[in-house]
C-alpha cells in the first residue's frame, strides 16, 4: 500500500510514495514564490510497475498542465527523471502516462502503461533537453510538449490510452536509485481545464487568472484569481496598479492591497479591453459600445469622472495614444473594411492611416513618438508590422509561422512584446479565447522572438499595453474553466 500525507500542496491536495521505496520523498509549497521543491528516490518508472514520489490532485476530464522545472544538483543517476503524470490509481502497477525528463542525459520521452502491471511504453521527442513541460489530454489522446525556456514546442503524442475519466493527476519525481534523494524545483505550474466543444464565452464558465511576469527570469506569479471574465490589465504609470475591464466595467486592482475598485465611468459602463492610459498618466482613454453594439472611443480621468465621446462613429476600437498627448490611434471599420485611424484627442476628424484589404489592428505609438506599431493580415498570416505616425514607410517586423497580434513596446523603447497564436489555433484574421498561445519578446531594433510565457488564453490576455513603468515585468491574464 502507498503512504498518503494530507496537508497543503498549492494546487495539488496530497502526496505519495508510490511503490517500495527506502527514503521518503517530501513536497515543501513556497506560497509566496508560488514553487515547489520535490524529493524523491524510487529505482524506476519502467516496466510493470513504478517507484517514485508524487504530488497529486484528483481531476476529471481533458487537461493542460504545465510547469518549469530542473533538479538541483549533479545527481547520481543519468536516468534520474522528473514530470507531469496522471494515473488510474496509485497502485504501483496502475495504467499511467507520463512526461519522462531524464535529469542526466536529457531524453525527453512520453511513457504510458496501457494497462495494470502491463509493459511501459514511450515515444521520445526529436529534443534532448528541456525545462518547460506540457501535459495535454483530450479524451484518450495525450500530446508531450517541451521546450528549453525561451523556444518553441516540440510535441509528442500517444493514442487510446484510456485512464478512465478521473485520474491522479500532478507533479513526480524519481532518483533511478532506490536508496537516494533527488530533489527537483517546479514553477510556473499551471493547471488548465479546456473548453468544451461549441463554447460559448458568453454563456459557459470561464475562469480568469491575472499573472505578473518578469521579464528577466521567466517567472510567473498568479495575484487574482475569478471563476469569471476580466480581461486586458493594463499598468499604472506610478506602478502600483493595473487597470482591467470585467462584465463592461473598469476597474483599478491595487497591488499592494490586492484588491480592486471600480473606475467611475458614468453611464459608458459597456467598456470592452481596449483602455489606454495616457503616457503622463492622468487620463484613460476607452472603447465602449453604445446602443447600436458599435464601439466608440472615449476618454476620462484615470481616477474617474465623465466621459468625453471623441471618435463620431463607430465601430472604432481604441489601441494607442501618442507620447505628447495629442492623438489617439485605433482600429476602425469604415466601409467594410478594417484600417488603422488617428484622431486628435479632443475629437473632429479622423485620418486614415493604412488602406490594404484585410484586418489592420492593435496600433501602438513607441514611447518617442517615431513609430506606430500594429499587426496585419495583408501577407496572409497575422504578423507585426510598423509605420511612421502619418502612415508613411510601413515596413514587416515579424515574418513566421504563427498569427501575431498586439504589439506592445516596453516604457524603456528596448523591447516588444505580443501574443501568439500555435499554429493551427485560429484564423489569421481572428483572434478568440480559450487558444493555447506564447507570449513572445523581441529587441525594438530586430532579432528572433523569445517566448516568455506559454499559456491558455488570447483574447483578453494582453489586448493593451501591459508593462510595468521600469520595463521589467509584463501584466497580462491566462484562462481555464473552473474545476474543484
Amino acid at each position: 500500500m502507498s503512504k498518503v500525507t494530507e496537508q497543503d500542496f498549492g494546487q495539488f491536495e496530497r502526496q505519495t510514495d508510490v511503490g517500495k521505496v527506502q527514503k521518503s520523498g517530501s513536497c515543501v509549497y513556497d506560497a509566496k514564490e508560488q514553487s515547489y521543491l520535490i524529493k524523491g528516490s524510487g529505482q524506476n518508472i519502467w516496466g510493470n510497475h513504478d517507484d517514485f514520489h508524487f504530488v497529486w490532485r484528483r481531476f476529471k476530464g481533458d487537461f493542460i498542465v504545465t510547469m518549469r522545472a530542473s533538479f538541483l544538483g549533479e545527481g547520481k543517476n543519468l536516468h534520474r527523471k522528473l514530470g507531469w503524470m496522471a494515473r488510474t490509481s496509485l497502485d504501483t502497477a496502475s495504467a499511467h502516462i507520463c512526461t519522462g525528463i531524464h535529469g542526466g542525459d536529457g531524453l525527453l520521452s512520453l511513457q504510458f502503461r496501457r494497462n495494470q502491471g502491463a509493459m511501459t511504453e514511450e515515444v521520445r521527442a526529436p529534443l534532448v533537453g528541456a525545462d518547460v513541460v506540457q501535459l495535454e489530454r483530450r479524451g484518450n489522446t495525450y500530446i508531450m510538449s517541451v521546450a528549453q525556456f525561451g523556444q518553441p514546442f516540440v510535441s509528442v503524442e500517444a493514442h487510446d490510452i484510456a485512464l478512465g475519466d478521473e485520474v491522479y493527476l500532478g507533479l513526480f519525481v524519481c532518483s533511478h536509485e532506490d536508496d537516494v534523494l533527488e530533489s527537483a524545483n517546479f514553477d510556473n505550474v499551471r493547471i488548465v481545464k479546456p473548453v468544451k466543444e461549441g463554447f460559448d464565452r458568453s454563456k459557459d464558465p470561464f475562469g480568469s487568472h491575472m499573472e505578473l511576469l518578469d521579464i528577466q527570469t521567466g517567472k510567473r506569479q498568479v495575484i487574482y484569481s475569478s471563476d469569471g471574465i476580466f480581461e486586458a490589465p493594463n499598468w499604472t504609470l506610478d506602478g502600483k496598479s493595473l487597470v482591467y475591464n470585467s462584465g463592461g466595467k473598469l476597474y483599478r486592482f491595487d497591488l499592494a492591497s490586492q484588491s480592486s475598485s471600480l473606475i467611475d465611468t458614468g453611464d459608458v459602463v459597456k467598456n470592452n479591453n481596449d483602455h489606454v492610459i495616457s503616457f503622463d498618466g492622468t487620463m484613460l482613454a476607452i472603447s465602449s459600445h453604445n446602443e447600436s453594439r458599435a464601439s466608440i472611443v472615449y476618454t476620462v480621468p484615470l481616477k474617474g469622472g465623465k466621459p468625453k465621446q471623441v471618435t463620431p462613429i463607430g465601430p472604432s476600437y481604441l489601441h494607442g495614444w501618442s507620447p505628447d498627448g495629442k492623438y489617439l490611434v485605433y482600429t476602425g471599420q469604415r466601409n467594410g473594411e478594417f484600417n488603422i485611424y488617428r484622431i486628435p484627442v479632443e475629437g473632429g476628424e479622423e485620418t486614415q492611416l493604412t488602406s490594404t484589404k484585410g484586418l489592420d489592428d492593435g496600433p501602438e505609438y513607441t514611447p518617442d513618438g517615431k513609430y506606430i506599431y500594429f499587426n496585419s493580415v495583408r501577407t496572409g498570416l497575422m504578423q507585426i508590422w510598423r509605420m511612421k505616425p502619418d502612415g508613411t514607410e510601413q515596413e514587416q517586423v515579424t515574418n513566421d509561422e504563427y498569427n501575431n497580434w498586439f504589439p506592445h513596446i516596453s516604457p524603456d523603447g528596448k523591447s516588444i512584446i505580443f501574443v501568439s497564436y500555435l499554429v493551427g489555433e485560429v484564423e489569421p484574421s481572428d483572434h478568440p479565447a480559450a487558444k493555447r498561445v506564447y507570449l513572445r519578446s523581441m529587441p525594438l531594433e530586430g532579432g528572433l522572438p523569445k517566448v516568455l510565457a506559454y499559456l491558455y488564453g488570447g483574447q483578453g490576455t494582453m489586448n493593451v499595453p501591459s508593462w510595468s513603468p521600469d520595463s521589467k515585468r509584463v501584466a497580462f491574464v491566462s484562462n481555464t474553466v473552473p474545476f474543484v
